[in-house]
């Protein structure tokens, strides 16, 4: 009886390729490219990034710092009393953003005595570092318009606002976005803007 012998073969058995796995591997793919794509178009169609120039909002934001804004946000709602907001002052396009707090909106009087600012009648204090000393066009009472809004830097005795006649009220028109996060810069952390 002759023996087979078992020869070495260097061929292998052809291995399937597992459908299940290609399509979850397509399928991973597919939604990291969509969720790229999805954070790129809200960045540069909703989002921009500035920079604040000048102390005038310290302690909450320093001069150089590298803001986001959310320029959709107001053309959904209006502006709310405590909000940033980068606006043109007097839609002038040739000038820097300036970033303020709104203290004011449409239908409120407002005026400066003693170093501080009554809206309606109440007391603001909650924004600014110390006193106002410098009331401007705030001296007399003033009421806010439609469309009309009033703001100041958070460091009010070193910021050029809507205290000043050549800045005056902001116009909805005139506002770019709601500033929403800020860049750490200095020895703050990078967050969400108050």
């Amino acid at each position: 009886m002759a023996r087979r012998k078992k020869e070495l073969t260097f061929y292998q058995k052809k291995k399937k390729v597992n459908m299940a796995v290609v399509k979850e591997i397509l399928s991973w793919i597919f939604w990291i490219f969509a969720s790229m794509l999805i954070a790129v178009v809200t960045v540069f169609c909703v989002g921009m990034k500035t920079s604040v120039i000048g102390s005038s909002m310290e302690p909450s934001l320093y001069n150089g710092q590298d803001i986001f804004l959310n320029r959709l946000v107001y053309k959904v709602t209006s502006p709310k009393k405590g909000d940033v907001i980068v606006f043109l002052p007097n839609g002038n396009e040739k000038s820097h953003y300036y970033v303020k707090r709104v203290v004011g909106v449409p239908g409120d009087q407002l005026y400066i005595k003693n170093g501080i600012l009554y809206v309606n009648g109440e007391s603001v204090e909650e924004y600014f570092n110390d006193r106002i000393a410098e009331p401007g066009i705030l001296e007399n009472e003033v009421v806010l318009e439609d469309d009309e809004y009033f703001v100041i830097g958070d460091n009010c005795n070193s910021s050029e606002d809507s205290r000043s006649a050549n800045i005056g009220t902001v116009k909805k028109s005139y506002i770019i976005g709601k500033a929403w996060m800020k860049m750490a810069a200095g020895d703050s952390d990078m967050g969400f803007i108050e």
